[in-house]
């Protein structure tokens, strides 16, 4: 951001370079991973609050199926243009698309103000 003090935040950074090295954004892909998880539950516990555990297992495991969903958002975002990785790897594969939508999906969570918010709550 112009005529600011602070460094970028992550997603910003990722972002404004356009490039997203995947080896230094293994926590960001985790916490995405467990963001996305907790999203799940909560939308479905808000439709039904009886849902059953195997039900909403079930749910969660599609939502992070890398071949069949997290891998397409992240095709969706064009993320397998902006991916840094060595010559001899395919920035289409989908592993590595899921890990960057995740590892995405993180830093903007972080960068929402979300994060800190829930963080003083429960602490």
């Amino acid at each position: 951001m112009a005529g600011s003090n602070h460094p970028p935040q992550p997603s910003l950074r990722i972002l404004q370079r356009c490039k997203l090295k995947l080896e230094h954004n293994k926590a960001l892909t985790i916490f995405g991973t467990h963001l996305i998880e907790t999203s799940v539950s909560l939308k479905s516990l808000a439709k039904d609050i009886d849902i059953s555990s195997k039900v909403l297992t079930r749910l969660i495991a599609e939502v992070s199926n890398v071949n069949s969903s997290c891998a397409l958002d992240g095709h969706r975002l064009g993320l397998e243009r902006v991916i840094r990785v060595s010559s001899k790897t395919d920035a289409s594969n989908s592993a590595i698309l899921c890990a960057a939508f995740r590892a995405f999906f993180g830093a903007v969570a972080t960068d929402s103000g979300m994060v800190d918010e829930r963080r003083t709550r429960f602490s």
